[in-house]
């Protein structure tokens, strides 16, 4: 157990060492963590799922994930989100002429989504820094909260036939403490947005533990207890972002609302969501 322990930790500072180096710099470094987090998840969905197997749905879907990688690559993400909804329709369609999986199109598109909407957060401006970091907060602070709280207070489960050890008092505590690390994090970087980084960080919080449980669930539908063991005592790449996609996408979904209600065109996520 000491020697898991100690290599699930050497791992993780390495892993957040990486990732926090690519936030800093943006740019082309951000996206090729973003592609290759799209591909790894991918790549893992396909094989839980027994897509891999199926040799016409996957070769559909590593060249679609392959386009979509490569165009958030060079930055074209208006392009990438076209690509996406292409890929996803043509997983669609393999269902009905192929007798594919239905869960190839979800996981075209979960995969594809990823990579695309964690480049487009971070963008190439000091305000993307502050959106990913922000981002980056609030899902860190759901996730460790919400396990030390729910161990210490226990109480009813939040869902027990997806997550047994989940429970309210964790949920709650964990939003709580998001709400708070996102508020602090702003009160810094943006003094003056404390209010809406407290909506906001409610709000990916809440996604943040679907995001959870919606990847608990579909490996309780498969069986695995891992999603894969790409990371040395963490398991797979969905294992540990499995939170934060869900919170990438409340945020471009959170941007694109308050700048329809400012009536402004959204030219970055960073800027529509903190006004800047």
């Amino acid at each position: 157990m000491q020697q898991e322990l100690k290599l699930r930790i050497v791992s993780g500072l390495i892993l957040a060492a990486i990732v926090l180096a690519a936030t800093w710099y943006g740019g082309f470094a951000f996206r090729i963590l973003a592609a290759v987090i799209g591909l790894l998840i991918y790549y893992e969905w396909s094989t839980i799922s027994g897509i891999a197997r199926d040799w016409v749905a996957n070769t559909v879907g590593w060249i679609g994930q392959a386009a979509i990688a490569f165009l958030v690559l060079i930055g074209n993400f208006e392009f990438a989100a076209g690509m996406l909804v292409g890929v996803t329709a043509v997983g669609i369609a393999l269902i009905i002429l192929h007798g594919t999986s239905r869960w190839l199109p979800v996981g075209l598109f979960y995969a594809g989504a990823t990579g695309l909407v964690l480049a487009a957060i971070r963008s190439d401006d000091r305000p993307g820094l502050y959106a990913m970091l922000f981002v980056f907060a609030v899902v860190w602070a759901t996730d460790i909260l919400a396990y030390f709280i729910g161990r210490a207070l226990g109480g009813p489960k939040l869902a027990p036939s997806i997550s047994p050890g989940k429970t309210w008092s964790g949920a709650v505590g964990g939003a709580v403490s998001a709400v708070a690390a996102g508020v602090v994090l702003v009160h810094f970087l943006l003094p003056g947005a404390e209010v809406i980084a407290a909506v906001a960080a409610l709000v990916l919080s809440v996604c943040s533990q679907s995001g959870d449980l919606f990847e608990s669930f579909i490996k309780r539908k498969f069986g695995v207890k891992d999603s894969s063991r790409l990371i040395p005592g963490h398991g797979g790449v969905m294992d540990r972002v499995d939170g934060l996609i869900f919170a990438c996408f409340s945020a471009l979904l959170l941007a694109g609302l308050f700048s329809l209600i400012k009536g402004t065109a959204m030219t970055s996520l960073g800027a529509a969501l903190f006004g800047l």
